[in-house]
């Protein structure tokens, strides 16, 4: 509960193209409060759901709603069907009689926002509405909100997320990790769940209650498959075998215009495993030869099995002798410093990618329960492009760094890290010794005597343009969207352009770049830079 609530963030959604329908689940839902035989088109099996996202910001398009996504894909997983989704502006009466709607007719109603101090946080009392029940304080909750706001004053704004419809239940959830029950309740009212709107808190919450709404008759089984091919391309497949799984597998075809590994993503799933190993097998021997990609969706979460596995393979070749070089670097510096005294510098581009999952792959391994935020230095550009600005952002999210930005000369901007944050001793750099000024650099080496002086870690100096994007492809890494348009360096937007070695001109006249990873000769790396 137990801030102010406040903003979504990005709508995450797809576009289905391609569906099998099939009733996943037996029929029939479990008695709900006010709800009638008429009214319920399930049987005593179907467990189903229906979602209320609450808040004006929404339907005005202020703030992106991130939660319906996160909340269904859950919800199918433990075999519950989303019957019906709808947003809602703040207002009593209609999120009243929403509430009163979707009680009668499916097995759970989820609510997201309304939930907060402010005169536009009105689903409890909603709520109450829906139900025919007062709003009142809930000595639980009023000692919860005391002990975070410091009042037990009634009358406080701050206590109005105490205050519930009289027949409110708490419930908690439990971390199946450690065991420890949340901290803070679900507030739930009849066969209603209230959920609060911001994204990281539901995102938290959400799955440790799972227990309070997993069907535990039906156990959904599913798979996915990657392909580089247009959809076209592989329809007649696809509708082959929705004729013959379509009665026991859903299958379903997602496009994807910006990915950089696949661009069509086939999802499979059935309550019948053997059906749907079946299904899986006749795509793979059936669709075009070559044309499923071995796609690592997960490659941060998956990071230290990748890279060790790499290492602990005994084949050798000249890439892995490169991992394994950085790598020994990288383990070095750990040894010789601390995790506050060491940053990583990461300006967006293809090499920092590298070094940067290479660190936080080694930093995981040698302290799997650190659960803090890796420094990243971020030396910001006059004009740097607008792609790279926001691949930096997401990565800092991805990888759970503290960012430490700085604007100007390089020199300058490690005077003022130095001066700001004089625990640091060490940078981790992406330097290639084919880099301007680089080729006499050692794997460790000081920064020049005129200079701030940091120890500069470089584990990537032997390797070559191929041996960066062998590493970013095979990992499946995302990198900057510039790079699959053209760009094979990336400097700032004023002395940046696509490489003409990778120009051509399609079928329709039109002139077009080949993605940076196709580029054939490494020494051609630079030729789309002005300087």
């Amino acid at each position: 509960m137990l801030t102010l609530y406040g903003k979504l963030q990005n709508l995450a959604s797809a576009s289905r193209r391609i569906t099998v329908i099939k009733n996943h689940f037996c029929s029939g839902a479990q008695a709900v409060n006010k709800m009638s035989d008429s009214e319920k088109d399930e049987t005593a099996k179907d467990y189903s759901a229906g979602i209320i996202v609450i808040g004006d910001e929404i339907l005005k398009g202020q703030v992106a709603d991130t939660n319906t996504h996160f909340m269904t894909k859950h919800l199918f997983s433990w075999g519950v069907k989303v019957k019906k989704i709808s947003v809602v502006p703040d207002d009593i009466d209609t999120i009243a009689k929403e509430i009163v709607e979707f009680s009668s007719k499916y097995t759970y109603v989820i609510t997201s926002g309304g939930i907060g101090p402010t005169h536009d946080d009105l689903t409890f009392e909603s709520v109450g509405k829906a139900f025919g029940e007062p709003v009142e304080p809930n000595p639980h909750l009023v000692e919860l909100c005391k002990k975070y706001f410091g009042t037990d004053d009634l009358n406080s704004p701050k206590l109005k997320m105490a205050k519930v419809p009289k027949s409110a239940k708490l419930l908690y959830g439990e971390d199946e990790s450690t065991g420890r029950r949340t901290k803070y309740p679900l507030v739930n009212v009849r066969n209603t769940y209230l959920f609060p709107g911001v994204p990281s808190i539901l995102e938290h919450a959400f799955p440790l209650l799972k227990d309070h709404f997993k069907n535990p008759d039906i156990e959904i089984h599913t798979k996915e498959i990657y392909i580089h091919l247009d959809e076209i391309s592989i329809t007649p497949v696809l509708n082959e075998a929705d004729s013959l799984f379509k009665k026991h597998v859903t299958l379903g075809s997602y496009p994807d215009f910006i990915n950089s590994y696949y661009k069509v993503k086939l999802t499979l799933e059935s309550e019948d495993k053997e059906q749907l190993e079946s299904a899986y097998r006749y795509l793979q021997e059936n669709l075009p030869e070559n044309a499923i990609v071995q796609y690592e969706k997960n490659p941060v979460l998956n990071a230290v099995d990748q890279l060790y596995g790499i290492l602990s393979n005994e084949e050798s070749s000249s890439f892995t002798n490169q991992v394994k070089n950085s790598v020994n670097v990288l383990e070095d510096a750990l040894d010789k410093y601390k995790l506050d005294e060491i940053c990583v510098g990461f300006n967006g581009g293809k090499d920092c990618t590298v070094l940067l999952h290479l660190v936080h792959a080694v930093v995981k391994k040698k302290y799997p329960d650190y659960d803090g935020k890796i420094k990243a230095l971020y030396i910001r550009s006059k004009l740097p492009f607008p792609e790279v600005e926001k691949f930096i952002q997401i990565s800092r999210d991805r990888y759970k760094l503290e960012m430490l930005q700085f604007n100007g000369r390089i020199k300058d901007s490690l005077g003022d890290l130095q001066a700001q944050h004089p625990e640091i001793k060490a940078v981790v750099m992406g330097t290639r010794e084919t880099d301007p000024y680089s080729s006499h650099l050692n794997a460790f080496a000081m920064t020049d005597s005129d200079w701030p002086q940091f120890m500069r870690i470089n584990p990537l100096l032997n390797w070559s343009y191929t041996d960066i994007w062998t590493f970013l492809r095979s990992f499946c890494l995302p990198y900057c969207s510039l790079y699959d348009r053209g760009y094979t360096s990336l400097g700032s937007m004023n002395n940046t352009h696509p490489n003409p070695a990778l120009q051509y001109v399609d079928e329709n006249g039109i002139v077009k770049y080949k993605p940076a990873y196709k580029l054939e000769t490494d020494s051609q790396e630079r030729a789309g830079r002005n300087t």
